[in-house]
């Protein structure tokens, strides 16, 4: 049986390997390691003959942890459920946060959630017993504070179906999201396939002080890089100004990696980390990180050089970073937050000043320091007898945060500026967030310390727009009630009727004196032997579906598609697959999948969501429903879309629902890692023009083939003809990124069918 914990024998053996690994990785590379490069070349599964360039080999890994929540868990389970294996490979756990809706406040969220949801617990809770997963009930915590928690240390390789598992960086993990299809592989005792992530470095010095927090560090970095900068990219953040900031701190910049599009980001070893292991009860972990520092950092040469080493190296002292928000819309629209209230004032910016909802907590900022630091600025507004002039909410990122700071004073604080504390899940941050109507249908300006920001994230409406920024700063502006203010310059009214300016939030501790407080015990461990569980899904369930495999590919180019979608502009998987509302169907594809494409604008019309049946005519009709049409008929269609293509969440039914639809390719200017990689195992084409200006010559009543499929081999083009409706036709050349094993996913109609030879 496979050892869910993290022990000392676990990372003992993980350390060995890497050991033995990298002495012949060194030999054949002959050059200085990075630290991305050491622990993913580390975990190689054989790296005698791995072909090893960045951006171009794929690498086949071993990972030391699988991670599902509880959306994607379910379909995960149900694809495991195909491999026919009895019981995990590796350690794998489930967690139940993202179904609890935000609504009232945490208990009573809680309480509804547990009733309405019973169903979709029962099976992920016995699936878990049956094949040997630990299983972390509703409200236990957000996944990548619980993986900090119980699971992450230095030099481990975790992935995860969600795109924010690099969360577990600030403990000098390799933590990467990936689609469910990859997980279920790794859970089945396969190796992990990925292509081979360039180098970027974030080379910090100084140190933070006032007002700035970790968060300004990736904010900072995210308008430095933009949503796409990180591609097919690990990010390592290097120098002496590393060591300066805490594990959750760490944690907060590498979450929000994912936002530059990055496989994922890390930082070295050190103190910090070893401090915040010891406070979560890991203390036995230590002395083995200590005793291989070598691999946990990189070589001397590269972080004394590292212009010679990464491909693009950002520099960064924190001693004159200022605080910075992000938004709205997209997280790289960034700047210092001296320069926001002149963007407020300029109406061409369409910014409303005034504020309608603050939101602090989450997977990304919702830590020990986080808390006290917010409960400081909360502390000092009370002194002056102020309150939230908005309406002002908190999301404790795990039991374990909730129960310490209830302990030790920092909620009340918050409670007592009128803070309402939700559940410990995700919440509004993903969309589910029970919202008023009247405030959210219109135009209005929300503050968070989340990290996603793209419209309709949150609460489901165009109409938000979602600046970033700390805890800290958003607690600031929850007393002030408006975009323009600066803490830094500006001066609040205490209830006396005297100005008073807020003081920068005294430095806080990382980890609490007395060491966390368990809380609640929420955590059930897998039975010896769970074979004897039967795993039953009833076929009237609205919630639950069982999956089929998909056939594999006829053989036969794919001729004269009509296009589905023309995507036009920032399509992510948000907008391909919206969750909100939605996410109650995850586990049933079927009902799940008639929101596809529900969020994405149609290139010909604006229209969002709506496009043509190209077979009757008929216009303004939903997305999903013309797929659905069109499958009926035995007709193949495809998709074109614009660059980065499906960043975002990692998303797997943004695959899934096109596949089940009858959708045969997708045809785009470029992609986001996670997407490309999804649509490949459920053996779908992911294409992209060779000229990205050729997306404009596609049009609304074209026909498109593709040709020559057969011959299909990595690094060679395919041919796509364009048939327009006048007659006239041309020819396209796309490229794509399969591999010659990847190619066998489409060959096979997916990369779950290669284990029962479909």
């Amino acid at each position: 049986m496979v050892t869910i914990e993290s022990t000392p024998e676990m990372a003992a053996k993980v350390y060995e390997t890497m050991e033995r690994n990298l002495a012949i990785v060194r030999r054949r590379l002959g050059r200085p390691l990075t630290l991305a490069d050491k622990v993913l070349l580390g975990h190689l599964d054989d790296p005698e003959h791995q072909e090893m360039e960045p951006g171009k080999s794929y690498l086949l890994l071993r990972p030391d942890r699988v991670v599902l929540q509880d959306v994607l868990g379910q379909t995960a389970m149900l694809q495991f459920m195909q491999t026919r294996r009895l019981r995990v490979a590796v350690p794998t756990t489930i967690h139940c946060d993202h179904l609890i809706q935000a609504r009232v406040e945490g208990q009573v969220d809680l309480r509804e959630s547990l009733a309405e949801n019973q169903e979709v617990y029962d099976f992920l809770r016995s699936a878990a017993a049956k094949y040997g997963a630990g299983f972390w009930g509703p409200g236990a915590g957000i996944i990548h504070q619980v993986v900090l928690e119980q699971y992450a240390f230095p030099g481990a390789l975790i992935i995860g179906t969600d795109s924010h598992t690099p969360n577990a960086g600030g403990l000098g993990a390799c933590a990467v999201g990936v689609g469910g299809a990859d997980a279920v592989e790794v859970m089945a005792g396969l190796p992990w396939e990925v292509l081979y992530p360039r180098h970027i470095a974030v080379y910090l010095t100084g140190k933070l002080s006032g007002w700035t927090a970790a968060k300004d560090v990736i904010l900072y970095v995210a308008g430095q890089l933009t949503v796409a900068g990180g591609t097919n990219a690990i990010v390592e953040y290097i120098g002496p100004g590393a060591r300066t900031i805490s594990a959750t701190g760490k944690a907060t910049i590498t979450n929000m990696g994912a936002e530059l599009g990055a496989t994922t980001s890390m930082f070295p070893s050190d103190d910090r980390m070893a401090m915040y292991l010891r406070a979560t009860g890991r203390g036995d972990l230590v002395p083995l990180a200590e005793r291989y520092p070598h691999l946990l950092a990189p070589d001397k040469e590269v972080e004394a050089n590292p212009e010679k080493y990464y491909e693009r190296v950002v520099k960064l002292d924190l001693s004159t970073l200022e605080p910075y928000v992000v938004g709205p819309h997209s997280p790289d629209r960034a700047r210092p937050i001296g320069k926001l209230a002149a963007e407020v004032a300029d109406s061409k910016n369409a910014f409303l000043d005034k504020i309608s909802t603050t939101l602090i907590g989450s997977c990304t900022n919702s830590s020990y320091e986080d808390m006290s630091r917010a409960a400081d600025v909360a502390e000092q507004a009370k002194a002056h007898g102020l309150k939230s002039s908005v309406p002002f909410l908190v999301t404790p990122g795990s039991e374990q945060v909730r129960a310490t700071i209830e302990r030790d004073g920092q909620m009340q604080s918050l409670k007592d500026i009128n803070g309402v504390v939700l559940a410990n899940a995700c919440g509004p941050c993903i969309g589910q967030w029970r919202r008023a109507n009247e405030e959210a249908a219109v135009p209005n300006t929300i503050v968070t310390s989340y990290n996603r920001n793209f419209p309709r994230r949150n609460d489901g409406q165009p109409t938000t727009m979602n600046f970033i920024g700390s805890p800290e700063i958003v607690t600031a502006f929850a007393l002030a009630g408006r975009l323009s203010f600066n803490p830094i310059t500006d001066s609040l009214t205490g209830a006396d009727g005297k100005a008073f300016k807020l003081a920068p939030p005294k430095s806080a501790p990382e980890v609490p004196a007395k060491n966390f407080d368990r809380g609640r015990p929420v955590y059930v461990a897998p039975p010896e032997d769970g074979s004897a569980i039967a795993l039953q899904v009833d076929p009237r369930s609205e919630r639950l579906q069982l999956m089929e495999p998909w056939p594999p590919w006829d053989g036969q180019d794919f001729r004269d598609m009509p296009v589905l979608l023309k995507a036009k502009g920032k399509t992510t998987t948000d907008h391909i697959s919206p969750a909100g509302s939605w996410l109650r169907y995850r586990g049933h594809l079927d009902k799940f999948s008639d929101n596809m494409f529900m969020g994405a604008t149609n290139a010909y019309t604006g229209e969002a969501g709506k496009g043509k049946n190209v077979l009757t005519g008929e216009t303004g009709q939903v997305i999903s429903t013309v797929a659905r049409y069109y499958k009926s008929k035995g007709v193949k269609w495809v998709v074109i879309g614009d660059a980065n293509y499906g960043e975002g969440s990692s998303r797997e039914h943004a695959a899934l629902s096109l596949r089940l639809l009858g959708g045969a390719a997708v045809i785009v200017r470029s992609f986001a890692r996670i997407h490309e990689s999804n649509l490949k195992k459920q053996g779908l084409l992911a294409l992209t023009f060779q000229n990205p200006a050729d997306y404009d010559r596609i049009r609304e009543d074209d026909r498109l083939s593709l040709i020559g499929l057969a011959a299909m081999a990595p690094g060679k083009p395919v041919e796509c003809l364009v048939k327009h409706a006048d007659g006239t036709t041309e020819t396209l050349r796309l490229s794509h990124s399969f591999s010659a094993s990847q190619l066998e996913w489409f060959r096979k109609g997916s990369a779950l069918n290669l284990f029962h030879g479909k």
